[in-house]
Parts: structure tokens; sequence; C-alpha cells
């Protein structure tokens, strides 16, 4: 089970300045819901421009976006423009007490969403992340906003940013604090090259270990399974007010059911693809295929 804070429980179940509004004079958003996570941040300045009054939120995502919104907006408010400004995601996570590596890639989405309602505040954008599905040579010289995660949307410029802005040293890092690598994996190895070229290292190749692994007898393959499920995924869920249980399991087929919040959850089959069929595929074998019984 994730190691949360008093505080991250806190915010999650108590949520701050929760809504919208409707005179907002900047409007900040991120991420989408099909990748499971989206926040769309609202501010409203005094008549002097000089300081945040108000400022609600609206998110789609887990309890740790949840807790990092409501940490954003009371952050913010009452403080000047250049203190908002200088708001980065490790300001987020320590007025929580800290959030698990994991889940930190909720604290990266909330400054992504002020810096782009500063941004749109400022005449410099429409107070959206871009989407780096379209690459557009023309406004991007040094192809930095090239889509290097397509599962989640994730540039090359936004992974450098996390690298650069909370010195990672791996992989791992990266996909907790952006998610890119963290459904498919087939950027990893991509990933490891820009690691290495913003720390000045030689890249290690990712998948060249997963390649190597010794196959698995259809026994072993069903005790691996039940093992990380039990240790990995479903303390994950439960987190999350969530469960789930092994149906069935054929060669590399396993059938599941969602419990508790995750029942009937609109984001369901993004938790079952995204978390559920890419942690067994990473930590069993990258044949598995996740069905909902």
């Amino acid at each position: 089970m994730w190691d949360y804070t008093k505080e991250v429980m806190d915010h999650f179940l108590h949520p701050r300045n929760m809504g919208e509004i409707a005179d907002a004079d900047a409007i900040g958003e991120v991420g989408n819901i099909t990748c499971g996570d989206a926040l769309k941040l609202y501010l409203k300045f005094d008549e002097a421009k000089e300081h945040v009054v108000d400022v609600k939120f609206q998110t789609f995502g887990c309890a740790s976006a949840i807790a990092s919104a409501s940490a954003l907006t009371e952050l913010v408010k009452g403080k000047t423009l250049a203190e908002v400004e200088a708001i980065t995601n490790d300001t987020i996570a320590e007025f929580l007490g800290s959030l698990p590596e994991e889940k930190m890639h909720c604290s990266v989405m909330g400054m992504e969403a002020l810096q782009a309602a500063m941004a749109s505040y400022r005449g410099e954008g429409d107070g959206k992340v871009p989407d780096h599905d379209h690459h557009n040579e023309d406004w991007d010289p040094e192809g930095l906003d090239r889509t290097v995660c397509t599962c989640f949307s994730v540039s090359e410029r936004q992974i450098r940013n996390v690298i650069t802005g909370n010195a990672l040293t791996t992989v791992d890092q990266v996909t907790h604090y952006c998610k890119a690598g963290g459904a498919c994996g087939g950027c990893k190895d991509e990933i490891a090259k820009i690691l290495a070229l913003v720390n000045g290292t030689a890249a290690v190749p990712v998948t060249a270990a997963t390649e190597a692994k010794t196959e698995l007898t259809p026994f072993q393959r069903m005790m691996k399974i039940n093992e990380v499920v039990d240790t990995t995924i479903r303390p994950g869920l439960q987190a999350d007010n969530g469960d789930m249980e092994i149906v069935d399991i054929n060669g590399t087929t396993v059938t599941v059911r969602l419990r508790g919040a995750c029942a009937g959850c609109p984001g369901a089959h993004i938790t079952l693809k995204r978390w559920v069929e890419t942690k067994l595929r990473e930590l069993v074998d990258p044949a598995i295929v996740v069905a909902e019984a």
C-alpha cells in the first residue's frame, strides 16, 4: 500500500477549493482523461493584479492527484504573482509531507497546470499544455516537443524538465515523475538516451534485460502473476479505495474482476490496461493480456 502522509489523506478526503471560477483571470489545463489524470486550475487576481484572491480546481485522478491539486490551491491563495511563479512540484510534495515516488507525477501535473495558467495570463498560450501528437518543426526547431511516450503523450521537453528539475538518474524515476514509459514500455530505451544526454552519462539500454529473461513455465507464470497482484497491484488499488481479484489465468490471458471504487468506474478500462496489465507485463511476462470478467 502507498505510504500516504496524514496531510495527503486529509487533502484527499477533504479537498479544498474544488469547483470553478466563472470569471477567472487565468485558467490552466493539463493531462488527458484517456491517460487517467487531468487537472483544470482557475485563478482570480485582485484589482491591482498583484495577488491571487481566489483559486479553484477540477480534477480526474487518484487520491494523490486530488490531494496535490488541493494542496496547490492552498499554496497559491493570497500569494503574489512572483510567489506563485516560484511554486514547483517539490513545493507541493513538501506541503503534503512527501508523496510516494510512484505518485510524484501528480505533483508535476499540478505544477504544469499552474505554469499553463500563468502563461495564459501573460498572453503566452491558451492555458493548455501543448498536444505533442502533432509536432511542428516550424515552432519547435530543436525537436524537443516531439512525442517520446505515445501512450501518455509525453514530449522530450517534459522528460528533460522533470530530469533537470528533480535530479533524476533512472528511467523508473522518470516514469514516476511524468508517467513516460509506464504503459507499453516501448519508449524506455529512448528515455534512457535522454537521461544520458541531460546528465552527460552513457545510455544504458532498458529492453535488453527484458529480452534476456528466462521463459516461465505455465505453473511458474501463474504463481508469479498471483504474487505480483498480491504484493504490488492490489495494494496500489486499495490505497485509492479500490481492489481486484483474479478470476482465471489461461496461459498469458488473465481475467480479473474489479472491486470497491474501481468497480463501475469510468476509468476502469484505463486502470486495467495502464496499471494492471502494464505491471504484469513488466514484472511477469510481456505477452500478458488482462481482461475484465
